[in-house]
């Protein structure tokens, strides 16, 4: 037995209204059309429902069955699509971003604390990862990554600092103590402070001056794990230790402190900044495409 939700829809509408010209002007449909339906819930389930004389209509019993049944149910059905109509239409529900812990840190403590406080329904979570990956996999919404690093199927939009730079800095006494470098070269002489990937690989620095472009791989002490381990190797630096590189952004509380000296800087390469992916669908969720406005607009 086959029925079709708009056929009892329209058994619902002609017994409440007691006929089937009041019940088109309710449902703003045409009185034929109503018949029509009810003609064919009956046929299909094998029983008359609707008792119909030229001055009424009238359930029968088998119709007063049904309509107790079936009004509260589908009364229970249109709540139930308004809900879905909120999150359409009003910024609702969890927002999942998969992020590197340099965008954690340095973009969006400009942006999270403001758009929470305009779309105060939505529950942000942010998750750090410093690889590429699948974020629908990753049971994200959406990601940050830089441009090099986004797949060709995804949707882009800069987010944060459009240019950024990374920067080389040291404490004054290592730097007092082994001399300051005057060209990149000179870092093969010098403890420095790196990082490497969860994938193993340990990037080369680079650095970049009038068109020269320069990539070294110096020595050290210590490797850390990009992101999550940072800090550690920016304490390190200020203890002494060593050379780091890294975002000059996260740098440069220190340097202005004077915690940190700068390293070589005529030669600090700068950078696109990142970019907000998601996957191009026709389909946004609410919370993510007021997040995409909210950030189009700043």
């Amino acid at each position: 037995m086959k029925v079709e939700l708009s056929d009892l829809e329209a058994f619902v509408a002609v017994a409440r209204a007691g006929g089937f010209r009041e019940a088109a002007r309710v449902t703003s449909s045409s009185a034929s059309g109503l018949s029509e339906a009810v003609r064919r819930l009956e046929s299909n389930l094998g029983v008359r429902l609707l008792n119909r004389t030229t001055r009424s209509v009238v359930p029968t019993e088998a119709g007063k069955g049904l309509l107790e049944r079936a009004a509260p149910a589908l009364a229970e059905m249109e709540a139930a699509l308004d809900v879905v109509n909120g999150y359409r239409d009003r910024p609702a529900g969890a927002l999942r971003l998969n992020v590197p812990t340099s965008a954690a840190r340095l973009v969006l403590p400009g942006i999270v604390p403001s758009f929470l406080q305009a779309y105060p329904d939505v529950r942000l979570e942010v998750m750090t990862d410093e690889s590429f990956v699948d974020v629908i996999a990753a049971g994200c919404d959406a990601g940050i990554r830089y441009g090099e690093r986004l797949e060709q199927d995804m949707i882009a939009v800069p987010i944060g600092p459009r240019v950024q730079t990374y920067a080389f800095a040291a404490a004054p006494a290592y730097l007092d103590a082994h001399g300051r470098p005057e060209h990149p070269r000179d870092l093969l002489n010098h403890a420095c402070l790196r990082h490497r990937f969860a994938s193993g690989r340990m990037p080369p620095w680079e650095f970049e001056r009038d068109g020269e472009v320069l990539v070294v791989d110096p020595p050290g002490p210590l490797i850390v794990q990009a992101g999550g381990a940072s800090d550690l190797a920016v304490e390190a630096a200020i203890s002494g230790l060593g050379i780091v590189g890294l975002f000059e952004g996260w740098l440069r509380p220190y340097l202005n402190s004077g915690q940190l000296e700068p390293v070589l800087e005529p030669w600090w390469q700068s950078f696109p900044g990142p970019f907000l992916y998601y996957p191009g669908q026709r389909l946004v969720p609410a919370p993510l495409r007021a997040f995409i406005d909210f950030v189009k607009a700043k």
